[in-house]
């Protein structure tokens, strides 16, 4: 058996490469809306932030979500964010 290559994805937040599955995604799919895919298999543009609050909190501070997506982040994206990484 061969081991399948494992993707690797960078963090919003703190810039560093990690392993897809350790991260949390947040996709924008062609009609605009932006919303945390849990299942990480959502059409549409994505981007991925660790699952701690520092990270998070890093990402919201330099808007780098609104970057990533060039467009406004509404408060609900970035409370269900927080919902996603203490749950871990």
């Amino acid at each position: 058996m061969t081991n399948r290559k494992v993707p690797l994805r960078k963090c919003i937040g703190c810039n560093q490469m990690k392993d897809k599955r350790e991260l949390v995604r947040i996709v924008k799919n062609k009609e605009g809306d932006i919303s945390v895919d849990i299942t990480g298999k959502a059409n549409g543009r994505g981007a991925y932030i660790c699952k701690s609050e520092e990270c998070l909190k890093k990402a919201r501070k330099a808007s780098r979500l609104e970057r990533a997506f060039s467009s406004q982040i509404s408060t609900e994206v970035y409370d269900k964010l927080q919902e996603e990484i203490k749950d871990e």
